[in-house]
């Protein structure tokens, strides 16, 4: 009887060592998104910075979740949906991690959910913007941490202030971002009497907007009442500066646009006193946090963070707040911790909505102001448009 005691406890102490060590793995998260092959690539490195520096803030500059270590891999998708779903899968199954987060461009993210799905693991999207990543197509395994098409768009028809006086023609890129984004804009306007006359769709890459400015032109140029042409395209080009070089002024009509990174911004000194709705600027939220942020990215960089560095943050906090309450690491836990989860961000509160998993969160109302000592154009805060005054359409409803 006492060998068997002593067998049992010698069997008891094994497990504690084991148990001991288990505890002290660390926790594998992987940062998937393009680190080459696009312009976009300046969106992946703010996100990149943005997600240490949330994950240093979030543990207090341990790195450790529960006494695990935080171990970051990075994948680099070049931007291509077919790397994409071979290095998040890659993630999954030989790095083993427990869950990924990105990527940049909305159309190479749609192709990694069906990825996260297979593998029975979560993939929160960040900083990827098209309502569809949380729609139909997508699972219950996807979290959504950046703004949707809805919210810029809402947020844009808000600052535009919309009547039955406004008419609106819309020129955006021809893919998931573009597409979904007016989309949403007309769903914004609806009831508020305005028009939307026309849309233009022009390839990504596009650096001749001079057929599609002039049918915008034709189409607004007769009517009575305030003429805007909305921009909503993310890459390069310089649609706005091509299109005000045509002189939309000679017909009254006005150019709108969300805000943007801050290397883009000194081209918005061209449209003084211009409203709109951005994602984030640096100046516009006052709270612990982004004071935190704001304070560290210009001592450590010399300069402010840009709104991708904001929203790689966010998603940290999010990664460390559901490490911190889920009842285990086993994904189905983690999902039950996320569904519904409220954490603070840089840019205050963001929620999970349950039926889809897509974070609700704030807009910036902002009006440019030049000012010859800054560098860039300044988008002055009007107001913070508040989550429950978007009314977001529920993409999927999971099970």
């Amino acid at each position: 009887m006492k060998r068997l005691t002593r067998f049992a406890a010698a069997i008891a102490v094994s497990a504690t060592f084991a148990g001991a060590a288990s505890a002290q793995d660390p926790i594998k998260i992987a940062l998937v998104h393009g680190l080459s092959g696009s312009s976009f690539e300046a969106f992946s490195k703010q996100a990149q910075t943005g997600f240490e520096l949330g994950l240093e803030y979030a543990t207090k500059g341990t790195n450790e979740v529960k006494g695990r270590p935080i171990e970051v891999i990075i994948k680099d998708t070049q931007f291509k949906p077919d790397v994409a779903r071979a290095v998040l899968a890659e993630a999954y199954g030989d790095d083993e991690v427990l869950l990924a987060v990105g990527a940049t461009s909305s159309g190479v993210t749609k192709g990694m959910l069906p990825i996260a799905e297979e593998y029975e693991k979560i993939l929160i999207v960040e900083p990827a913007v098209a309502d569809s990543l949380t729609g139909p197509d997508s699972n219950r395994y996807i979290f959504k941490t950046s703004r949707n098409s809805s919210m810029d768009m809402q947020a844009q028809a808000l600052a535009l202030r919309p009547d039955e006086n406004l008419f609106v023609a819309t020129i955006a890129e021809d893919y998931a971002f573009g597409r979904d984004g007016i989309t949403a804009f007309k769903a914004a306007l609806a009831g508020s009497g305005a028009t939307v006359v026309t849309e233009e769709y022009v390839p990504q890459g596009t650096a001749d907007f001079t057929a599609a400015t002039e049918r915008m032109f034709n189409a607004l140029k007769d009517h009575e009442g305030r003429k805007v042409i909305l921009v909503y395209i993310a890459g390069g080009g310089d649609a706005p500066g091509k299109i005000k070089a045509m002189d939309p002024d000679r017909y009254g009509i006005e150019i709108s646009m969300g805000g943007h990174i801050l290397p883009v911004l000194p081209t918005y000194k061209r449209f003084p006193g211009m409203e709109g709705a951005v994602y984030y600027y640096y100046e516009a939220y006052d709270n612990p946090i982004n004071k935190w942020l704001v304070e560290e990215h210009q001592k450590r960089f010399g300069t402010p963070p840009d709104f991708f560095t904001a929203g790689g943050m966010a998603a940290a906090l999010a990664v460390v707040k559901a490490l911190d309450t889920a009842e285990s690491y086993e994904t189905d836990d983690l999902i039950k911790a996320m569904e519904g989860m409220s954490w603070e961000t840089p840019k205050g509160m963001m929620t999970f909505r349950p039926e889809d998993h897509q974070a609700l969160q704030s807009m910036v109302h902002f009006k440019i102001r030049v000012d010859d000592n800054v560098d860039w154009a300044i988008p002055d805060l009007v107001r913070i448009i508040q989550p429950d005054e978007m009314d977001i359409p529920i993409g999927r409803h999971n099970n």
